[in-house]
């Protein structure tokens, strides 16, 4: 696989992740933070139910939007900067 092809599938992923209006608030939830957070705290910030919630965030990690994290039961979410810094260039200012 070339690179540019790994760079659209990065893309579609991406886009298809934020596509989703749950998804994209989730996004704006986190970039509001500094820190990590349980998955339950943007489950209730968000009204959403676990198990929507874990859909959510399964897809937002797969396509690089998210960091995730697994302590004892808990599970820890923070945005990936990184990924909006290489795909998403100014996307916070739209």
């Amino acid at each position: 696989m070339t690179k540019q092809t790994e760079t659209i599938e990065a893309q579609v992923k991406i886009f298809k992740a934020l596509a989703d209006p749950t998804r994209l608030e989730i996004i704006r939830y986190l970039n509001q933070l500094d820190h990590e957070v349980s998955c339950g705290e943007v489950d209730r910030a968000m009204h959403i139910g676990k198990t929507s919630g874990s859909y959510h965030f399964k897809i937002l990690q797969a396509a690089g939007l998210i960091t995730a994290r697994k302590e004892a039961r808990e599970k820890y979410v923070a945005l990936d900067q990184s990924t909006f810094d290489r795909y998403l260039t100014h996307f916070w200012q739209n």
